[in-house]
């Protein structure tokens, strides 16, 4: 049998289409675009940055007691939280030593270390070495998953163009509504405020909701350029109109935490529709300012320290049913933060 014999037999086209793929997915994957790893998880992060993190969540608890919360963050540290917890004891620093005390009875309280001082190892906390192991085998995973795929496309691209394929459809799916919303942030065009002669903010976020996304509720850390932890911010869904889903939200809350000031304010935007109501404006106003929503529209936010202005950038009804302009279909906010001092 000759070599073009050969060649033609099914199985050597798979394998030689199989070996082509691993060969340029090892050259794209390793060559032109190399795997780059972000939003490391803490434990994993430098010692330093280790007990930055511990210094700011022990800060955070001071400021607004939420003990969960602390708790969740000092799981994050695995089986380092506790050598960086007492490193941390042995050079307080700006950290009140008495509040050191009691952050270190609230975790012997709650079984997260022992009297002892062993810590006891989180559910939510993954040992370095297993995540280390873990993230190596997603690596390898992937690139075999995609070398793989390559060899498949291109022997069944063979295939039918020799005709022996069958002619198939391409499988579509619809993004989910949080990945609508994050596209939507990509590509958001933050305000230039110093191309605009004014003072940069400190930060500067933008969230964007879309219907179908009944769980959204976005919240943000306010740091100083050199890192201290000012405060916090957010939007979330605060009232919704009709039944069934998804919800048809008709009013948003707008807040802003000031670690200086110790208080939350909360402003309401509200669809016009609920802002017309007196059965909506009876129920939200104890939360906060009612404030009809609009394009463009501009509120304003104030704590003892800290002004947030946040910017209706983008927004959209939804069509049904229901009123017009009593729900949204998608509302996209930019909320800019600046230190009054």
């Amino acid at each position: 049998m000759n070599l073009p014999d050969i060649l033609k037999r099914p199985v050597v086209i798979g394998v030689a289409a199989l070996v082509l793929g691993l060969i340029l997915g090892l050259a794209w994957g390793w060559g032109i675009m190399p795997v780059e790893w972000v939003d490391a998880p803490v434990n994993l992060l430098r010692p330093d940055l280790q007990e930055e993190y511990l210094r700011m969540s022990i800060d955070s608890l001071r400021v607004n007691g939420d003990e969960t919360l602390a708790l969740k963050r000092f799981g994050e540290l695995g089986l380092k939280a506790q050598p960086v917890f007492e490193a941390i004891k042995a050079n307080p620093g700006k950290i009140d030593p008495n509040f050191l005390v009691q952050y270190e009875k609230m975790l012997i309280a709650k079984n997260v270390i022992s009297k002892a001082g062993s810590v006891a190892t989180p559910a939510s906390a993954t040992p370095p070495a297993a995540a280390g192991s873990s993230n190596l085998f997603v690596t390898v995973a992937i690139v075999f998953g995609a070398l793989l795929a390559a060899g498949v496309v291109l022997g069944t691209g063979y295939f039918v163009l020799r005709g022996g394929g069958r002619r198939g459809t391409r499988a579509t799916h619809q993004n989910t509504p949080a990945q609508q919303a994050a596209e939507f942030v990509r590509t958001a065009e933050k305000v230039d405020y110093v191309a605009r002669g004014e003072t940069p903010p400190v930060a500067q976020y933008v969230t964007t909701y879309v219907i179908g996304d009944d769980l959204f509720d976005d919240s943000f850390s306010i740091d100083s350029p050199s890192g201290e932890f000012l405060g916090e911010c957010g939007v979330g869904i605060s009232e919704t109109i009709g039944v069934g889903d998804p919800k048809r939200v008709t009013a948003f809350e707008v807040w802003m935490f000031d670690k200086n000031d110790i208080q939350t304010v909360t402003k309401v935007m509200m669809s016009p529709h609920a802002f017309k109501d007196p059965g909506f404006r009876s129920k939200l106003e104890a939360k906060g300012e009612l404030i009809a929503i609009e394009p463009q529209k501009q509120i304003v936010l104030e704590t003892q320290t800290l002004q947030m202005i946040a910017t209706v950038s983008d927004m959209q009804f939804g069509q049904g049913t229901l009123p017009d302009g009593s729900y949204f279909d998608r509302v996209t906010l930019e909320l800019a933060i600046w230190n009054k001092k």
